[in-house]
Formats: C-alpha cells, structure tokens, sequence
C-alpha cells in the first residue's frame, strides 16, 4: 500500500499533467481535509517532492485565503539545466539527492529506466566504497553524466 506522501505526490502531479497550463494552484488546507491529514503534510511533500532540483518551483501566498502555486519548470536550454543543477549539487552529493535529481531527469523523458537505473548503481556508496569522499566523487559523476545527456 502507498505511504500519504506518495498519494498526495502522485495527486498533485496529476493536476499539473491534467492542466492546460504549467503551474497549478492549490490551498493547502482544502487539500489536506481532501486526503485528511494534517496541513503540515502537504508541507512536507511540497518541500521534499516538489524542488528545484525536482524540476518544480513552488510559492506560498498568505492572507485572503492563501494558496501555494506549484510549477513545473520548463528548460528551453539545457544549459541552464545543467548549470541549475550543478549549483544545487555543489561540491558534495548524497546518495538520496543524486536519486532525486536523476528521477526527476526520468520523469521528463530525458533518461531512459535502464539508463537510471545504470546511473544509480554506479553512484551506489557500495561501488563508491568507504573512503571519506564519496559525496564528493559522486558529485563529480553526474555533474559530468548531465553534461553529457543534456549536450
């Protein structure tokens, strides 16, 4: 059975795919009395689904009701993907971040299944070893896998 999280993930990403338009808005307290759970919920899978380096910007009004417009970005050049990335990446990288960004390479149809699921074992901290510096080689690695995919 899927977590909320992943309900309400899936849910809101059917709303931008079944919009004629890029962004949706949504209130956050309709949406948690919808799925009924706590408004704080729909925090955290707005905050750890819906990023930037997801392919997502989100902004939250406050007064007259208030409302958080969630948009999926469009990058018409890949250079300002790769160079979007490779800010939020930085010096280190995570094993969970490089997921994160490579899922989301996926779900825009720029990598294929085998192709993520290539990158992610090479990237695994067993194939990395134990050597202090793992997040840091690992950054290196798919800044230069994005490089390569999205020239």
């Amino acid at each position: 059975m899927a977590k909320l999280s992943d309900i309400i993930e899936d849910f809101i990403k059917d709303m931008l795919e079944n919009t004629q338009k890029s962004q949706v808005e949504i209130k956050r307290n309709e949406l948690a009395n919808y799925f009924g759970c706590a408004p704080s919920q729909i925090n955290y899978v707005l905050t750890t689904r819906f990023t930037m380096d997801k392919g997502y910007y989100v902004e939250s009004r406050r007064g007259g009701g208030g409302f958080i417009l969630i948009r999926r970005i469009s990058f018409n050049d890949n250079r300002a993907m790769i160079d979007m990335i490779s800010e939020k990446i930085g010096e280190s990288l995570t094993y969970d971040a490089a997921c994160g960004i490579l899922d989301s390479l996926f779900d825009l149809s720029m990598i294929t299944e085998r192709e993520l699921n290539i990158i992610k074992v090479s990237l695994n901290d067993r194939v990395l070893g134990s050597g202090t510096n793992k997040n840091r080689l690992r950054a290196e690695i798919v800044k230069a896998i994005l490089t390569i995919i999205l020239n």
